[in-house]
């Protein structure tokens, strides 16, 4: 699941605020609320949210998020021509024919080749996860 990293922090606080109306003053559920709230509103008033929202992102994003195809391709061909370009770089993730692949260095030489990296969608349509 996603969280929106640019959450409504006035909104986060009246939850909060909100849980903790339930909870009896000193109880563990009330004292972990109000630690919850006060470093939130420490993170805002040292304005240091914006910092504070690329964490969250970081935190809560599936890996599988930061896999990012450079280039599309319709033929072989195409990728070819761009990969003789001099604009592909080494490491640099292109879908050709709906297939992923990524650009590394020749074995021997100084040219660049496609090596066969499958992409998350292929690897998903392949092995799809598992119903509980």
């Amino acid at each position: 699941m996603s969280y929106d990293h640019n959450f409504d922090v006035d909104c986060v606080f009246d939850i909060l605020r909100t849980i903790n109306e339930k909870y009896p003053e000193g109880s563990p559920e009330d004292e972990a609320l109000r630690i919850a709230a006060v470093a939130l509103f420490y993170v805002r008033e040292i304005q240091k949210l914006d910092d504070y929202r690329e964490f969250f992102r970081s935190f809560y994003t599936p890996a599988i998020d930061y896999i990012v195809v450079s280039q599309t391709f319709a033929t072989r061909e195409e990728a070819d021509e761009w990969l003789g370009s001099g604009k592909a770089r080494d490491g640099a993730l292109v879908r050709i024919t709906g297939q992923g692949f990524q650009v590394m260095p020749e074995r021997k030489g100084a040219g660049l080749r496609f090596v066969r990296m499958p992409l998350p969608e292929e690897l998903m349509k392949n092995h799809p996860p598992k119903s509980d």
